[in-house]
Formats: C-alpha cells, structure tokens, sequence
C-alpha cells in the first residue's frame, strides 16, 4: 500500500495526543512531527509530503513559509476557536477542524484531499493524453497526407511514454510473414524497414487475436521464449502491441519496446496508445472521456465548498460569498440580512439519543432549510449546530418574516431521528445591511451572532434582532 506521508507541526499536548492517537495503527498514513520551522523545512525538502497539518493555537499555521505553501494544509483551530478561523481565512484554508476534534471528521478530510490530489494527478495525465487524441483528430480532418498523421502519433507517444521504441507497421494484404515500417520516430531509417515476423511472437499473436498483447518481462513471459536469447541482446524489458483494426481486419499495429531500465506499461498508458490506435475510428468516445473529466472535476469542485456531514454550504464558502454580496449590496444600494441559528439543547439530543443520533439532526434540520430558501441566498454550517443564512435583497422586515416562517416549521417538524415526544427548536439572531455599525462584510456575522446569544439567555426558541 502507497502510504500518504503527513508532516504535523504543532505544539499543543492536547491536539498531539489527539493526532497520535488518530495515525497510530493506519497503514494508508505515514506521519512525522515537528516543532520547529527549520525541522520542518528539512523533512519536506527529504521528504515530500501529501499534506501538512498545522495547529492555530500557538501560531503554527502563521509560522509556515511559503515553501510549505507547495502542500495541502489541515488546520488544527485550538484553544481560540475566533482567532483560529481568523488564521483560516486570512490563508485561505480548504481544510481543518475545529476542537473539539473528531476522528471521522479528521479522517473525512484526509480521504477528500487524497482523493483530490490522485485524481488531480490523473486528470492532468488524462487530459494530456486527450489533447494528444483530440490533436490527432484534427490533423486528420486537415490533411491528405497519411504519412503525416502517423509520424504525428509515434512522436506524440515517444514524447509522453519512456520508451526505446515506437513504431507503426502495416502489413500488406495476404501477407504472414512480414510486415513494414510505416513510421517510426526515435530511429528514421528504419521506415520501410521488413520486419520478419518469425522473430516477434509478440506480433503474430496480437494480428491473430486482433487484440493488444502486453509483455511486462520479455525474459520471463513464456510467449517471448522462442526468442529469449535475443531479448538479452536487445535489453528490452516490456513490449505492447497495439492491432489497428480497420472494418474486422488487422491491417497493423502499434508496436512499443522499451528497455531493462524502465518499468513496464502502466494501465493508463496502454489505454493512452489504444486510442492514439483507434482516434481515427472513435472520436465520439473521446468527447465522451472529455465530458466525463469535466463533470468529475465539477463535483470535486462542489466538494471543496460543502460541509460534509449537513450537505449545506461550509464556513470557508459563507466568508466568500458574504464579502461578494456586502460590496455588491454596498455598490448598489441593495440589503442584504443575515440569519444565524441555534438548536436548542441540542447537547441534549447526543446524550439521550446518541451522537449519530444528532448526526441525522443536523442533516435533517440543514436539508429542511435548504429546501426553503431561494437560490440567490446563502445557508451554510457555521460549525457545530450553528447556521447562518444570508438573504439576498432582503432588508431587516424580510429577515424577521423569513425566521418567523422557518422557526414555526422547524418547531412543527418530527425528527426521523428522535421520539414522537421530543421536537427541535432553534433560536435565532438578526442583522441586516444598510446599518451604520455595519462598515466590514464580517460586522453583519459579529452582530447576528451577538443577538442570537441574546436570544439563547432570554429562554431561547427566540428571535432577537441586533
């Protein structure tokens, strides 16, 4: 197993103990810890690492030097959970955790960005191979020479594979035992070259299958044995042949060597010669593969700004979103409200029905206002069972309107998760914009966050405006 190496640089006792606990006895992760920024530089100039996780609670994070900045960061937001996510956002972090910490949320966040750099890694070698295809593609439709179009697909695969060979043969009609250098890259006097087919069982049996032949051993594959001694000689280590099949008929092949040295194929680039082989014959399957990168790469995207466990927005997208709306509702002379919610007791519902329990909750409660407000506003999880709703266009009237209609329906919903006997209720704080206090996009958080404390002390089910 490839394990994923993580550097952690951070100087709390409570979120080390935290962190060795979670990496002790994972296989998928190796971790390393630091103390101090020369250490740390030093380990990820020997060591590259998947990922770095740093604390907020002792200036780790605002420690990191720009070399660090290379690696994903997970930060650790301790002690003073304000100023943690105050670090958080003023670097711009996709990913941390907010004590107290959890080891699935911890372990969910690692899997994400794991996900995210294979698959970015993949779809960079993807789309790579796909230009080639698509590049191909359109040589053909501009030009009537054959010859061209070939020595474009050799070159094209001699620069992205490390290969010592690479050539396309064709074969004439009737004919079994020889076969003809059509084009060739690394070597140019070898085009036209008859090859005897007697010496490359490799090739007789790809035409007679009419399908691709992978040697990942020529001294030990059993099919190469005939010709082991030769093998030696050449140094060739793996071999691919690819059949170009034209209407049911193998009228050649793609045939690639390479040496002692180099490892075999990979699946991504046997894929990569088969469709350099069939572009002509398949252009709609290559739109297919384009399409299909496109949406993954939005629903990664979609990913990275929502809250994992509510499926509503998360806190790093709400400050985005709020300092666009706050300028365009300044500029134009717009209001803009801001909702943040409470439930009630909810430490109540993980004690007498168990944290999942509250899990279920939280998405419930979180998809019920989703499904309420408009597409224009904002509902995000500010962290724990704490929301914040902006409402575009709305001045405070429309805000109070708005969470008197949620706090009646919320209050009149049963739970899947809890007994007939037992309801939810939420307490809410109220702000809006034009109001003279307001001068920042975060002054509307601060004010709503201030009434809904308010609203809490005063027996809570409240709604206080700020």
């Amino acid at each position: 197993m490839h394990k994923c190496r993580i550097a952690v640089y951070d100087r709390d006792e409570e979120t080390l103990k935290f962190l060795r606990g979670f990496f002790r006895g994972r296989e998928e992760y190796s971790a390393a810890y630091f103390r101090d920024i020369p250490a740390l530089q030093a380990g990820l100039k020997n060591n590259p690492r998947c990922a770095i996780i740093a604390g907020t609670g002792d200036g780790c994070l605002d420690e990191l030097s720009s070399s660090a900045r290379e690696f994903p960061v997970v930060a650790m937001v301790e002690k003073d959970l304000t100023k943690g996510l105050s670090q958080v956002m003023r670097h711009n972090l996709e990913f941390y955790l907010m004590a107290p910490f959890h080891k699935d949320d911890l372990d969910y966040k690692l899997k994400v960005l794991r996900n995210r750099r294979n698959f970015s890694e993949g779809l960079c070698s993807k789309v790579k191979d796909l230009e080639a295809i698509v590049e191909l593609a359109y040589l053909m439709s501009s030009t009537l020479d054959p010859d061209e179009v070939l020595d474009f697909m050799v070159k094209r695969i001699s620069s992205a594979l490390d290969v010592s060979r690479c050539f396309i043969i064709g074969l004439t009609h009737g004919e079994k035992r020889y076969a003809r250098v059509v084009s060739t890259f690394e070597t140019p006097e070898l085009k036209e070259f008859r090859l005897d087919l007697k010496k490359y069982p490799e090739i007789r049996r790809a035409h007679r299958l009419g399908k691709p032949v992978i040697v990942k051993d020529a001294l030990k594959d059993p099919l190469m044995k005939p010709v082991s001694g030769l093998m030696k000689t050449l140094d060739i280590k793996a071999i691919m042949v690819i059949p170009i099949v034209y209407r049911d008929e193998v009228i050649g092949s793609l045939f690639l060597r390479t040496t002692r040295k180099s490892r075999p194929f990979t699946e991504r680039e046997i894929k990569f010669c088969r469709e350099i082989a069939r572009a002509a014959i398949n252009p709609l399957y290559n739109a297919f593969l384009f399409e299909r990168l496109v949406k993954e790469k939005t629903r990664l995207e979609r990913l990275s700004i929502t809250d994992y466990l509510t499926g509503a927005y998360n806190i790093r997208y709400l400050y985005h979103r709020l300092e666009d709306e706050f300028q365009r509702a300044r500029r134009y002379g717009n209001p803009l409200g801001c909702i943040m919610f409470d439930l009630d007791h909810f430490k109540k519902i993980n004690d007498n029905f168990g944290h999942k329990a509250g899990d279920m909750v939280l998405r419930e409660f979180a998809q019920i206002i989703k499904r309420q407000v408009r597409k224009t506003d904002v509902f995000a999880r500010y962290g724990g069972e704490e929301f914040v709703l902006l409402l575009t266009h709305t001045p405070i009237k429309g805000a109070v309107t708005e969470a008197g209609r949620l706090r009646d329906l919320i209050g009149t919903h049963r739970f899947r998760a809890l007994d007939e006997k037992t309801g939810v209720t939420v307490s809410m704080g109220i702000s809006a914009f034009p109001d003279p206090r307001v001068a920042e996009a975060d002054v509307l958080i601060t004010l709503a966050d201030d009434a809904l404390f308010k609203a809490k002390n005063r027996g809570r089910d409240q709604i206080v405006l700020a």
